[in-house]
């Protein structure tokens, strides 16, 4: 591996594989992060036992012997063969330095295509709508998740169900809050209680299934080639309850860069599938001897004086199980803004040491809303598991595309090989996607009208940022015609250097033609500054800065970050000018463009779509700040500009 290369993996990462090569000594690091991942990235699909297998009786489907032994292998074997092979063996392997989900995915293919432009825009859009979709989960898995542990209230004491909305509403916004505390601090805080859940779990389970083994049949899977062969076509409906066991996947792959792969499958293999299957088990077990109890088996398994406390529990761990798709949702939104599909955000950084740590305010209101709106629609868990599974089979089918693709062009694997690979895993995600279409009426358009909408927004925001940057290079001079014509009359130069802030690396930024106008002065030293992100998440220090020389103290300057790095300008100026031997000084003002943007006669984009464009970009985030530049150093002249 080349230095570039160690250098972009995330401290993180860096450090989760390194434990398998250091002395004894730094195994306490990997029990640390694979204790933090426990509390970040395994809730999701830890608390899916609460409504899972609930949900595949709670549509018409009798618990009948052979039903529960054929669901009940259906979901051992989809656990085993989705979570631990697809997830585990392969598509974490496809990582950005590290950095995992779709848009990393994206950006990786996107660097990898060359001249392919037609398949380049495919996957592309792939991507997009795969990010739009993940969005969807995060606001559904919060909601869901809550509102299953808190009806637990409903099993305890039957005269306290019709407060189960409100306690859930309390406790998503008691969630939302504690959030700009970073994940870090939420991962030490949840990490030992979700390792507790999962003891309770496997626990729960085992007291089950030695209370009744025939369950154990259904380890074989053709208990599950069984069921369809009793139900036939009817049966393929079952599905669309089994990927409910499935849910935090994909949030399991966007969370890599937080902690790496390797502690991540540590615990996946070790402690989390384990606990998973065990519980699953005793549910079925329980349901054999008492088909009754197929009205909420997960509280059913415990005895009566249980009851309240394994509500406590569990509303614990489905809060944790929100915080797997919340930081996802961070992570996925950083990136987003870095490669150029959202306006900008203010993101904070909650840990000096974890580089992905991050808050996202914006984000964190936005979803916030959403969940809280999902909660007083749809009021119980049966009801939003409908809209559930096509966010997150949607999202899984893409990102077995995408995965099989960068496979192909990133790894090298043969397109054979890699036709297989995406043939064999997007068969499973395709059927568990048709089982999901039959709930569209009953809610399953949700999560897909959400996608459709933040793809939307997303591809408007890319084209139009694209169009402002083609024509603020179109209609201004370029920095050597601007040299050329101040050798005919030099204005009056001032001690200083002025850093103006392009969005293009051509043309001459309008902020400083109008100061050139306005004020009739130029500094002694003029950086033209254009920041640009890497397709990679982090960039070295030898590759940050590219500069071109114009003369008359004029320089173009091209700062490169990666996708997941805060793009600090003043700092990286500093360091890297340093370095490339270029001019900086000590006096410096901060040249920003605040553009004025209307609609031209000859529209680019639909009208639509240029009004929706400009209202994004009167609420995008201060260019300023964005970019780290101290207030008192930032000078804004404004420009107007037609699309």
């Amino acid at each position: 591996m080349s230095r570039a290369e160690q250098s972009a993996k995330p401290a993180n990462a860096e450090h989760a594989e390194d434990t398998l090569h250091k002395p004894a000594n730094h195994h306490g690091r990997m029990a640390a992060l694979t204790l933090a991942a426990l509390g970040v990235v395994y809730g999701d699909i830890g608390t899916s036992p609460l409504y899972a297998f609930q949900d595949a009786f709670a549509h018409g489907v009798a618990p009948t012997p052979d039903n529960v032994l054929g669901i009940i292998s259906l979901i051992l074997w989809s656990l085993i063969f989705v979570i631990f092979i697809k997830y585990g063996m392969f598509v974490l392997k496809a990582d950005n330095h590290g950095e995992g989900g779709t848009m990393s995915l994206m950006a990786l293919l996107n660097h990898h295509m060359g001249r392919r432009r037609n398949m380049r825009a495919f996957f592309i859009i792939c991507g997009l709508f795969a990010a739009a979709l993940f969005y969807g989960d995060g606001a559904i898995t919060p909601a869901i998740s809550v509102i299953s542990a808190i009806e637990g209230i409903g099993v305890a004491t039957p005269a306290f169900a019709s407060f189960v909305v409100p306690i859930s509403c309390v406790v998503l916004i008691a969630l939302f809050v504690i959030q700009k505390y970073g994940t870090g601090a939420v991962g030490k805080l949840f990490g030992p209680c979700m390792l507790i859940w999962f003891g309770l779990l496997a626990v729960l389970g085992v007291y089950n299934v030695l209370l009744n083994p025939v369950i154990l049949k259904a380890l074989n899977p053709m208990w599950g080639v069984r069921y369809f062969e009793i139900h036939g076509l009817a049966g393929f409906a079952i599905l669309g309850s089994v990927v409910l066991a499935l849910t935090g996947a994909e949030a399991l792959y966007a969370d890599m860069g937080h902690f790496g792969r390797r502690p991540i499958m540590f615990g996946s293999v070790s402690l989390v599938i384990p606990s998973l299957i065990l519980n699953y088990l005793g549910q079925g077990a329980l349901l054999l001897s008492t088909p009754k109890a197929s009205s909420n088996p997960f509280y059913l398994m415990a005895p009566h004086w249980a009851l309240w406390p394994m509500v406590i529990v569990a509303t614990f761990a489905t809060v944790i199980a929100s915080q797997a798709v919340i930081s996802g949702v961070f992570s996925m939104t950083k990136q987003a803004i870095a490669l150029g599909y959202l306006p900008r955000m203010t993101i904070t950084h909650t840990s000096s040491d974890e580089i992905g740590q991050i808050f996202v305010p914006g984000a964190n209101k936005l979803l916030l809303l959403a969940v809280l709106a999902l909660v007083l629609i749809f009021k119980s868990s049966t009801n939003l598991s409908a809209a559930y599974g096509l966010a997150v089979n949607g999202t899984m089918f893409i990102t077995s595309l995408l995965a099989a693709a960068v496979f192909h062009y990133a790894y090298g694997w043969s397109r054979t090989k890699s036709i297989v690979f995406f043939v064999i895993f997007a068969t499973f995600d395709l059927c568990f996607l048709a089982s999901n279409a039959l709930k569209f009426v009953d809610g399953g358009w949700l999560p897909l009208a959400m996608g459709c909408a933040l793809f939307f927004m997303m591809s408007t925001w890319k084209k139009g940022r694209d169009l402002v940057r083609e024509k603020m290079g179109r209609d201004s001079l370029t920095p050597d015609q601007l040299i050329g014509s101040l050798k005919l009359n030099m204005p009056h130069r001032v001690d200083g250097t002025a850093i103006f802030m392009h969005s293009s690396d051509q043309g001459t930024p309008p902020s400083l033609l109008h100061n050139l106008r306005h004020n009739q002065v130029l500094h002694s030293t003029c950086l033209i500054v254009s920041v640009h992100t890497a397709e990679k998440p982090l960039v070295p220090l030898s590759q940050r800065l590219r500069a071109v020389d114009h003369g008359e103290g004029v320089w173009s300057v091209q700062l490169l970050f990666g996708f997941r790095e805060t793009p600090d300008v003043p700092h990286a100026l500093k360091m890297a000018c340093a370095a490339a031997g270029v001019p900086l000084g000590d006096r410096l003002s901060y040249f920003f463009n605040r553009e004025s943007l209307t609609i031209g006669k000859d529209a680019a984009m639909a009208v639509w779509r240029e009004k929706a464009f400009i209202a994004m970009a009167k609420n995008a985030g201060d260019a300023a700040g964005h970019f780290q530049v101290p207030p008192n150093k930032v000078v804004e002249l404004g420009a107007r500009l037609e699309l």
